[in-house]
């Protein structure tokens, strides 16, 4: 029983490593994120620049599906969700479920 458990920690463990890390996405899919993030003034409330770092992927209708928005400000984290999530982009996936980790530095108005 023991060495049971222990094969099946080890292949757990084996599985988390295996997990692929996030990749910066391309100029262009970068570029078609941020115009999206520029249509309104949703951001006029900063009084400070702020970093944040958008975790993502794309599904096969080529949505965005947004996973995680890193930043201090919940507003700015729940403004990017709303604003990207499941909206449609030009890109053609190369995996499914790869991830991408977009940084942004939204400076203040």
């Amino acid at each position: 029983m023991k060495k049971l458990i222990i094969v099946a920690i080890a292949l757990f463990t084996l599985n988390i490593s295996a997990a692929e890390k996030p990749v910066k996405p391309n100029e262009s899919l970068r570029t078609e994120i941020v115009k999206l993030l520029k249509n309104d003034n949703s951001f006029n409330f900063i009084k400070n620049d702020i970093a944040v770092e958008v975790m993502f992927t794309i599904n096969s209708k080529g949505e965005l599906i947004i996973i995680s928005a890193n930043t201090t400000n919940e507003n700015v984290e729940t403004i990017i969700k709303n604003k990207l999530n499941y909206k449609t982009v030009n890109y053609k996936i190369k995996k499914e479920g790869e991830l991408f980790l977009l940084p942004l530095y939204i400076k203040k108005s």
